[in-house]
């Protein structure tokens, strides 16, 4: 399977992504320890217990991870040369051990680029969503993507 070309994004399509992802306490502990991340609200049950949410909670991470991953299948994979930013990073509800994470993709804006016109740059917005279609994750991104459509250009430098 490849990814999106330039020209594959359309401006406001929406793509529901068909890959899910539980959440386990294994993912949230390893995300944790590798990123040197002590906060205690995602590795001690009994601090966890007593905040406001009752029980332990996923690492921002391990969220962001998932929700920019799942979509790489159908998006980027081989077509992109790489992320030139994220922005706009929100995380409205926490996720917890157990939820089952999905996601959307939704294309704000394009254009070609102007120092590299063999390429396309893409802003990106990917949502996620719990099991029970709760908002859990947003986050913007840009990308550098592969164009089809190069021929002309490179036609009309070599003229």
């Amino acid at each position: 399977m490849a990814g999106m070309y330039y020209e594959d994004f359309q401006v406001g399509e929406v793509i529901r992504h068909e890959v899910t992802r539980t959440v386990t306490e294994t993912d949230n502990l390893l995300i944790t320890t590798l990123t040197m991340n002590v906060q205690p609200l995602h590795l001690d049950a009994e601090f966890a217990a007593k905040s406001m949410y009752g029980k332990q909670i996923v690492n921002s991470i391990f969220t962001l991870g998932v929700v920019t991953g799942v979509p790489v299948q159908d998006t980027t994979l081989g077509t992109t040369l790489g992320n030139l930013g994220f922005r706009d990073i929100e995380f409205p509800k926490p996720v917890f051990f157990g939820d089952t994470l999905r996601v959307e993709t939704e294309a704000l804006d394009k254009r070609v680029s102007n120092s590299r016109p063999e390429t396309g740059i893409v802003g990106i917005e990917h949502r996620g969503y719990n099991q029970n279609n709760e908002l859990v994750c947003v986050v913007r991104r840009t990308a550098l993507m592969k164009r089809r459509e190069t021929a002309p250009i490179e036609a009309a430098a070599n003229a």
